[in-house]
Parts: C-alpha cells; structure tokens; sequence
C-alpha cells in the first residue's frame, strides 16, 4: 500500500471514528439523569381561606419518589407519593379534623401521587428553565389534571452529598371539589386551595 493511500484510509477512518463519538455523545446527551427525592428538602403545604377571615395551613412531609431531567433536551419528568397521614398544622387537633373522613380521610386514602404529562421549559434557546409542569393528582380516589407552575429550578453540586442536586418550587391552585372534599363549602368556606411544592432530588 502507497502512502497516499494509506493516508486516505487513515484520514477516512478518523472520519469514522469521530462520527462515532459524536454520535454517541448525542446519545448521551438524549438520555435523562435519575434523580431520587431527598424527603427533608421535599413538602407539600396548602393555604385555604377560612371564611374569609384568616387562613388556615399546613404540609405535608417525608415525601418520596423519582425525577428525570434532561436540560439539553429539556426533558423531564417527576412522580410524587405524598403521605397523607404526615398532615401537620401545628395544631393536632385540627390536624385530626383535616385527616378525618369529612376531608381528606386518611384511613381509606393514604397516599396522594402526583405524576407529571409534560414539562415546558423556556422558549429562550440559551436557557434551560423549567416553566411549568402538567400533570395528573391522584387524592381522595379521584384522578384529575393540574398544571404546576415553577417558581424556580435550579440544580447544584451538593458540598454535603458530594453530588448534583436539582430542585424547584412549584405552585398551583385546586378546586378542591374535583376531588370529593366539599365539607363546609355550602356554609361559606372556599373550595379553592393553595399548594406550594417544593422538591429537591439527588442524581444517582
């Protein structure tokens, strides 16, 4: 074999070669990072009207479940198993009251799941911030939509974890009805409640 074609069939597998690389990289880069839920760093927390007088509130802790997110596609995707029975108010007699079968009925419906549909991010090209996030609620045995929108998302190198954390805080409102839980809104006190998300996820 001369040298130039030697040259040729080196310079057409380096071709080959970088090809390959970069179309493994754009692979890679397709694939969304999983992320579990870190439960101290993960609540729900609600705010209702109370008779147009004050506002009540409370949350909902030790939360668990999986985020996949991919900022270069600007994917991504969140399942949320929330606890019911960690309702906390500060006062556990209402706490008793919120957990009863008049609301959220705890005994029978232990466990509320938010499941994400879609993800929309920014329509700026050089950002990759999430905008908001549909998705369906699972609460009190009914199953209905909810669009979250994000307050901020953020991902950081934990100097605790020594790993990626990403994380936001969402919110929304809900006509509580949808799900069943009516009591007292004949006498007054609004279907309509506050929910505030926050989420933080550690890459594994």
């Amino acid at each position: 074999m001369n040298k130039i074609s030697r040259s040729k069939k080196l310079f057409s597998y380096s071709k080959f070669l970088v090809s390959l690389g970069l179309s493994m990289l754009g692979t890679a880069s397709s694939y969304a990072t999983t992320y579990y839920l870190d439960p101290p760093h993960t609540n729900v927390r609600f705010a209702i009207d109370h008779f147009n007088t004050s506002t009540n509130s409370g949350g909902f802790y030790n939360l668990s479940g999986q985020l996949e997110y991919n900022p270069v596609a600007k994917t991504g995707s969140i399942d949320l198993l929330i606890p019911l029975n960690t309702l906390n108010t500060g006062n556990q007699a209402f706490d008793n009251t919120l957990k009863s079968a008049d609301f959220f009925d705890v005994e029978t419906f232990p466990i509320a799941h938010f499941k994400s549909t879609k993800w929309h991010f920014s329509n700026d090209k050089n950002r990759s911030d999430v905008v908001k996030v549909d998705g369906m609620l699972t609460l009190h045995g009914k199953v209905n939509p909810i669009t979250l929108t994000a307050a901020k998302f953020n991902c950081y190198l934990s100097p605790i974890l020594k790993k990626t954390v990403c994380g936001g805080e969402f919110t929304t409102t809900i006509d509580r009805t949808k799900w069943g839980i009516s009591k007292y809104t004949l006498l007054g006190m609004t279907e309509q409640v506050a929910l505030t998300i926050q989420i933080e996820a550690v890459k594994q």
